[in-house]
């Protein structure tokens, strides 16, 4: 049998078959990066994508590839800002046959609810909403016709919770979906808001017909998205389709 001697040693066939075992099995290690499932993120209303960091960082630590999705949310109403965001998300996520799942924050959830209502993805994976008006925002028709909410442009002001709103236009879920509300109110908003909320949405209009699972922290509204206990429960659900702690009441 013919030996390679070129440099100076030779290879034994056992040896070459166990090599080779080794790099094809590290292609499936948890800590290759071509191995990682991918979370998009979308930030809420008035934010931009710095406001997501933490969750980023903490989901990127949980073994996921994170990707936070920027959008102008003061300029331009819905039917632009998805096609820029469904631009974002080809460019991120195209041709990936891994599972995609998705994270939004308030505005950014009702975001990403219309998108998936628009474009079925073949390896869609699972969804979180975190302080999202699911169902529209009551000091939206509170002062929906105040200069404040005019001057924030017009989506703001198509937010509200009459059938014809934003929110209410969007299909309901056909994927799993996750929701976490936040109880921590403020005394300025808790006369204008039904029931417990995180001072800018209620508990009520965060629930969905065809939610998975649904949780409440003790967090206001703009804290949600760097509390450590809503960034755990949001990587499990995206792992398990389920929140670690007790569900809370599922009903709308």
């Amino acid at each position: 049998m013919k030996e390679n001697l070129k440099y100076g040693f030779r290879l034994p066939g056992a040896c070459l078959l166990g090599i080779l075992f080794i790099i094809i099995g590290s292609c499936s290690l948890p800590n290759n990066p071509d191995a990682q499932e991918q979370v998009v993120l979308l930030h809420g209303f008035g934010r931009q994508g710095h406001a997501m960091f933490l969750l980023q960082k903490r989901i990127r630590a949980a073994g996921f590839k994170a990707h936070i999705i920027e959008y102008a949310s003061l300029q331009e109403p819905p039917d632009v800002i998805l096609e820029k965001v469904a631009v974002q998300i080809e460019l991120c996520c195209r041709d990936d046959r891994r599972p995609v799942h998705f994270v939004g924050h308030s505005l950014g959830g009702l975001i990403i609810r219309a998108y998936l209502d628009q474009k079925l993805l073949k390896n869609l994976g699972r969804v979180v909403l975190l302080g999202t008006p699911n169902q529209g925002s009551e000091l939206v028709d509170i002062y929906g016709e105040s200069w404040l909410i005019k001057i924030l442009g017009p989506t703001a002001r198509i937010l509200g919770t009459d059938e014809g709103s934003f929110p209410n236009r969007i299909g309901p879920p056909y994927y799993p979906l996750g929701i976490i509300a936040g109880t921590s109110s403020f005394s300025v908003t808790d006369d204008q808001l039904p029931g417990p909320d995180d001072g800018l949405v209620s508990v009520k209009s965060t629930k969905i017909d065809g939610m998975t699972d649904f949780l409440l922290v003790d967090t206001s509204h703009s804290m949600m998205r760097y509390n450590e206990t809503v960034a755990m429960e949001t990587i499990h659900f995206l792992k398990w389709g389920r929140f670690s702690q007790s569900p809370a009441d599922t009903t709308p």
